[in-house]
């Protein structure tokens, strides 16, 4: 066990380092992470062997199990995106506001690090690499505890990650590991050194944490996404992305959890859609009306709430679009959500009225990614509204100062009549 407030500590020098290096050093040493990464993969794989046997040896669900293991193609999946997020635009220095307060007097707002992030994270050692490389690029430190079954991998692939920032250059302490549960409960007093905490977890989680610490919270909670399969839907269309937002990986947020279709076309892609899910090995449950159509196990209240992460998936079906609509603003979770339909006022209103941080037409919702998006990668899915919504790319790991640059004006000079405010925008960028 560390001492946590030691780390912080460390972590906050390490992002007043970051914050004024130049963008070219930190893109670098996102590169010196990818090559290390590839470099260090036996040690890598060798520690993931062994935390998947533990959790193999524990019972750990199939699906997530999935998630733990760490092999050639979640590696080179992660040196990819340490790759693109290096080719990406600085996040950090940009201008979102240029205005003459009075003659010789400009206002810019100017974007800037947030500062010391906590993230609180489960157990997918690649999320390590996606998160600590999002902090560097944007400037920020980042104090990381990931779920007690990838101990060993996550501590593998931290160390080679500082290692590689510090041979080129940079502060090794942007990254540090937390490996108890103890020492997340210190991170969250220490309300004086850390600026934001993100826990991806349960809603239940989440307000743990926003319970237990005077550190402003922004929660990415589960992920209970829907597919509603409208009365004018393309079978086919709608039988492809209803299976891939649920089968092409069950253990994620973006996968589909409950689907509702319109009572028009029940009965024309319910039996194709059971013989589908069949096939993957999905578990259905649905309300009556399903059952009476394919003889599923009939579903609670309780499943129209729930994130199975699972190969279970709960079917409804609802008379109209507002039905629909109503369903998802009810019991969703406002992270990703899709209608399938041909017609174009009916999705209209859909991704109008739906109140989720992804609206999609005619598309798997798991396209909602930080790396599927092209911000390189995403330290995760923010439900919420406020500072980020949706995948959490480096712009959500921003914030901005105001820079005012005058020429000796004075608010008695205001006061008295000598200058006046002109409240005129500017063209250009902050000069310094």
């Amino acid at each position: 066990m560390h001492d946590l407030h030691e780390m912080a500590a460390a972590a906050r020098a390490a992002y007043l380092t970051l914050a004024s290096a130049d963008a070219s050093a930190r893109n670098r040493a996102l590169l010196a992470m990818a090559d290390a990464l590839l470099s260090e993969k036996d040690m890598i794989f060798a520690e993931n062997a062994v935390d998947v046997r533990l959790a193999q040896e524990g019972r750990l669900a199939a699906p997530l199990l999935k998630r733990l293991a760490f092999g050639e193609e979640k590696l080179n999946s992660v040196v990819q995106g340490l790759r693109d997020l290096a080719a990406l635009p600085d996040p950090l220095g940009h201008t979102t506001l240029a205005r003459e307060l009075t003659e010789g007097l400009n206002l810019y707002r100017v974007t800037c690090p947030i500062g010391v992030i906590g993230v609180i994270f489960e157990s997918r050692p690649d999320a390590l690499v996606q998160i600590a490389s999002l902090a560097l690029k944007s400037g920020n430190a980042v104090l990381l505890k990931g779920g007690s079954e990838a101990a060993r991998t996550n501590l593998a692939l931290c160390n080679v990650l500082r290692a590689a920032a510090e041979a080129s250059g940079l502060p090794a302490d942007f990254a540090q590991l937390l490996t108890s549960r103890e020492e997340v409960s210190e991170m969250l007093r220490e309300d004086d050194l850390i600026d934001l905490i993100i826990p991806r977890g349960s809603k239940a989680f989440v307000r743990y944490i926003m319970d237990n610490s005077r550190i402003p919270v922004l929660g990415h909670a589960d992920g209970i996404c829907h597919v509603y399969i409208d009365a004018s839907a393309d079978p086919e269309m709608a039988l492809r992305v209803a299976v891939d937002s649920k089968v092409q990986n069950v253990s994620v947020c973006n996968a589909m959890e409950t689907l509702l279709i319109h009572r028009a076309i029940a009965p024309t892609v319910l039996p194709a859609l059971n013989e589908a899910f069949a096939a993957a090995h999905v578990s259905l449950v649905g309300d009556s009306e399903t059952v009476r159509i394919i003889h599923c196990a009939p579903a609670s209240e309780e499943d129209w709430r729930t994130e199975y992460l699972d190969y279970r998936l709960s079917i409804r079906i609802v008379d109209s679009l507002d039905a629909a609509i109503d369903h998802i603003n009810t019991y969703g979770s406002h992270h990703t959500d899709c209608i399938v339909t041909r017609d174009d006022a009916a999705a209209s209103e859909f991704l109008r009225r739906v109140d989720s941080a992804g609206v999609y037409r005619n598309v798997s919702t798991r396209f909602a990614d930080g790396f599927v998006y092209g911000f390189g990668a995403e330290v995760g899915i923010a439900t919420g509204k406020i500072h980020a919504r949706g995948p959490m790319g480096v712009e959500g790991l921003t914030t901005y100062k105001y820079k005012l640059l005058g020429s000796g004006q004075t608010m008695g000079d205001v006061k008295a009549g000598r200058i006046s405010y002109t409240h005129r925008d500017l063209e250009g960028t902050c000069p310094i």
